[in-house]
């Protein structure tokens, strides 16, 4: 199975930290938040990456390789501006294959193990296959509902919810009726609740979304910890 780890935004939320270091390689605990799922991915067994890249890219390039130092295989796709993330992943298509392929957002840490995906198979109705956490203080109502059959709903107003956690389990054909170019991945997922074709997961274990300077700094003291 391979692998992509999306690493091309902005990081505006973590300004003025993004302006010149891009945010999958600030530090928390003493590592780079990208290097956290470089370990895990190999660990995994996952052995082929790929990596988005765009502001900064250069530098997520220059730190990441071509693996070797992790046994994975990087390889890059490239963008002159961020195509956000249904964008970005529809451009590194022709890399990822034909084949269900995994994805994590470089902007958050977790201890998910992702052999779970890495053996898990799409059931036959599902095009895609996310992960979901708890909701934490900045989002508490959460993204979508997930049913007992492990399908994800509309989640019903003013009701909590769960959320997405950045890590999913993609079929190709999830995006074969998107043209390219900049999109965010919600359009798609709410096409696919619609279209009953979106399947979850729940994990109880860590996750942070590293998403402002304060949250990142409070990840360091505790992995420092």
């Amino acid at each position: 199975m391979r692998a992509m780890i999306l690493a091309a935004g902005f990081g505006e939320r973590m300004r003025p930290l993004t302006e010149h270091t891009p945010k999958p390689l600030l530090s928390a605990g003493g590592l780079p938040l990208i290097e956290y799922h470089l370990r895990a991915l190999a660990a995994a067994g996952i052995e082929d990456v790929v990596i988005n890249v765009s502001h900064l890219g250069e530098q997520v390039e220059a730190f990441c390789a071509e693996g070797a130092r992790w046994s994975l295989r990087i390889r890059y796709s490239r963008e002159d501006a961020p195509l956000e993330t249904a964008g970005g992943i529809q451009r590194a298509l022709p890399l990822l294959g034909t084949e269900p392929f995994m994805v994590v957002n470089g902007d958050i840490w977790c201890d998910y193990d992702f052999a779970r995906l890495r053996d898990y198979r799409l059931a036959p109705w599902e095009r895609a296959h996310l992960v979901m956490v708890g909701n934490p203080p900045q989002h508490p109502l959460g993204d979508f509902h997930l049913d007992e059959t492990g399908r994800l709903q509309y989640r019903p107003d003013a009701v909590a919810g769960c959320t997405y956690a950045g890590i999913a389990l993609f079929d190709p054909l999830f995006f074969a009726d998107m043209a390219p170019g900049k999109l965010a991945l919600r359009p798609l997922l709410d096409a696919a609740i619609a279209a009953g074709t979106l399947g979850g997961e729940f994990h109880t274990g860590q996750w942070e979304d590293v998403g402002t300077p304060q949250r990142l700094a409070e990840l360091d003291a505790r992995l420092r910890r």
